[in-house]
């Protein structure tokens, strides 16, 4: 699925964001969404979200 589009996130997703600090390594996060932060319904880069870690960062892929 697309993490640039809100539709396909929904609170309790689990999903790989990628962080502001990793975003030179590309080094991904794991984990469950908390909450979505980003308030538009498409984003280039990736959708903002919270994880349940409390990690924030934008989703890069979602996890079936």
């Amino acid at each position: 699925m697309d993490g640039r589009e809100r539709k396909n996130i929904k609170k309790g997703t689990k999903v790989a964001i990628l962080q502001k600090q990793d975003e030179r390594s590309g080094n991904l996060t794991h984990g469950v969404v908390q909450e979505i932060i980003d308030e538009v319904s498409f984003h280039l880069k990736g959708i903002e979200c919270k994880l349940k870690t409390g990690q924030i960062g934008r989703v890069k892929m979602i996890k079936i």
